[in-house]
């Protein structure tokens, strides 16, 4: 019988930029996170999965491959033990074609789903909603390690896809329904802030007029909340304050922050950011302080969904602050929340970790400490420069003002050195 080749894979590597090797290494400090061991993956390993003579890994190295691409496994290509071929899946299908219907037609697939058939139908319950869930926190979990990528968008996206097909799946609660819609606009909002997290502004409107939709129905207060959260750092990132103040704004005035002090502090703190694009020095400062009083007022053990447990505490509250700070140009300010920010840093914001060293080493510049700004930048990783979309403009603009501050010295220097050999994309 032949051997199909894995398609899928080979495109995904192409996109991304991985040979055979590069794809075995990164795998293999994927297993070693995942198991304390290293990963005996090599080129030949990937070249046997390309040419289909591996079709199903064995699971760690699965886990890993997934953690590395955003993906699921038959999502790449593989066929599970068993089966001989896979069907077409949502998630390989064309995500946008897909969801431009999905959403306009939502209700009638509701409908749908309560109309006769010609067998019985399958009983769609709370167990349905939970595996969803456990599947969003993998989604945070991954967005929090790398960023925004666009394998991560697309996941999402596509279990957005899975969320929203079990409304036509069977019947169900009203409780079931609105929760399956709640899980669909909750992947939507992570694929929306990976499209932000990556400075692709057009798809993440996409995705937010979707989750907007989609939230309206479930009448979940967090998730609206996130959504219209987002598209205030979204416009904060697209340098148009106003528009971000609004959106914000939105989400401040949803009844959640009345009930819950600790989403009051998260809008409060992503309103100083933006006072602080705005150059608004007052409202910064106030923002802020009433963020702060917030946070300090807020119950540790309420009850909280997962994407709120996963970031918000005073480390990201400070990465607030810094960022509004550097945009007012108070420097000494800004590194003060920096180093706030990294001594508090949880060590599963690898995302963030990167962006607040950025952050401080363009404080540090800015203050005439060109060393020590040069060494902060040198320390983000190979991994996060080259392919988290912010990080690397941040570091660009970092270069340029390192040049601009002290051309032809020593420091320039080096740090071109540096760019050109620690950050070279593995051939």
């Amino acid at each position: 019988m032949d051997v199909m080749r894995n398609t899928a894979l080979e495109v995904w590597m192409a996109e991304h930029g991985h040979s055979s090797n590069s794809l075995a290494d990164a795998v293999n400090r994927a297993v070693e996170r995942l198991t304390g061991r290293a990963g005996g993956l090599d080129g030949s390993s990937v070249r046997s999965w390309k040419a289909g003579r591996v079709k199903w890994p064995k699971s760690a190295t699965r886990r890993a491959l997934e953690d590395v691409t955003g993906l699921p496994a038959i999502s790449l290509g593989f066929v599970p033990r068993g089966r001989t071929s896979l069907t077409p899946a949502p998630s390989q299908e064309d995500p946008d074609l897909k969801r431009r219907t999905l959403v306009g037609g939502v209700a009638a697939a509701a409908a749908a789903a309560a109309a006769p058939g010609t067998a019985a139908p399958r009983r769609i319950g709370m167990s349905d909603v939970d595996r969803l869930q456990t599947r969003f926190a993998e989604v945070i979990a991954s967005d929090h390690r790398h960023g925004g990528q666009r394998g991560i968008e697309q996941r999402a996206a596509a279990l957005a896809n899975e969320a929203l097909n079990l409304q036509n799946a069977g019947s169900a609660t009203q409780r079931v329904r609105s929760s399956l819609y709640a899980c669909a606009a909750s992947f939507l909002s992570s694929a929306m802030w990976a499209a932000i997290d990556s400075r692709r502004y057009d798809d993440a409107k996409g995705h937010m007029r979707e989750a907007q939709a989609l939230a309206e129905m479930s009448g979940d207060q967090a998730i609206k909340f996130r959504i219209w959260s987002h598209a205030g750092t979204m416009y904060r990132h697209m340098g148009r304050p106003a528009e971000a103040l609004a959106a914000n704004d939105v989400a401040r005035n949803l009844n959640i922050t009345r009930r819950d002090p600790l989403f009051a502090s998260l809008g409060l703190a992503r309103q100083s950011a933006i006072r602080g694009t705005a150059q608004d020095r007052t409202g910064t400062r106030r923002a802020f302080e009433q963020a702060q009083d917030a946070m300090l007022r807020a119950d540790p053990a309420d009850f909280r969904p997962v994407w709120m447990l996963a970031f918000y505490d005073q480390a990201e509250l400070d990465s607030l602050a810094l960022s509004a700070f550097l945009a007012l140009g108070d420097y000494q300010t800004a590194e003060f929340h920096a180093h706030r920010c990294l001594s508090a840093l949880r060590p599963h914001m690898r995302r963030s970790l990167a962006i607040t060293t950025t952050r401080l080493a363009h404080a540090q510049l800015a203050q005439g400490a060109a060393d020590a700004a040069m060494v902060t930048a040198m320390s983000v990783s190979s991994d996060a420069a080259t392919q988290h979309a912010r990080v690397s403009r941040m570091l660009q603009e970092f270069g340029a003002a390192l040049r601009a501050t002290a051309p032809g010295s020593s420091t320039a220097q080096i740090w071109t050195e540096h760019t050109r050999d620690a950050w070279r994309t593995p051939a």
